[in-house]
């Protein structure tokens, strides 16, 4: 049985770009970078660990690598990754365009028009 496909016009051509750019982001990036590099030291620490004490301890002390998965939330490069994501995180922005993605610098004032100002009012008295 032969089955003939409909030519997808431009319509077919948004929809695919759309779903591409409505896929979901990976985030490995933690609140702050002291964080995230305490979940490196406890995830390279449970690592290196587990593999030194198997002469001492047996082969029971490699029990701990997995757990060092979940400290990195994945394998030590998503950890790289989300180191990179903290530090620039404010820094770089993504912006998308007709299916081509490219990274610039965020603009200072548009994150400052973005973040609510305090309102303060100082009494006359203390000026």
């Amino acid at each position: 049985m032969n089955t003939v496909k409909p030519a997808q016009g431009a319509q077919g051509a948004q929809a695919r770009a759309t779903a591409q750019s409505a896929a979901p982001e990976m985030n490995f990036a933690s609140k702050s970078v002291p964080r995230h590099l305490a979940r490196g030291a406890i995830g390279f620490g449970l690592i290196i660990g587990s593999i030194a004490l198997v002469p001492v301890a047996g082969p029971a002390t490699l029990l701990a690598a997995p757990l060092a998965l979940i400290a990195f939330r994945g394998c030590p490069t998503c950890w790289m990754v989300g180191l990179a994501q903290t530090i620039s995180r404010g820094r770089l922005e993504r912006q998308c365009v007709d299916g081509v993605c490219t990274l610039t610098k965020a603009h200072p004032s548009a994150k400052a028009a973005e973040e609510p100002t305090a309102d303060i009012s100082v009494p006359a008295a203390s000026r």
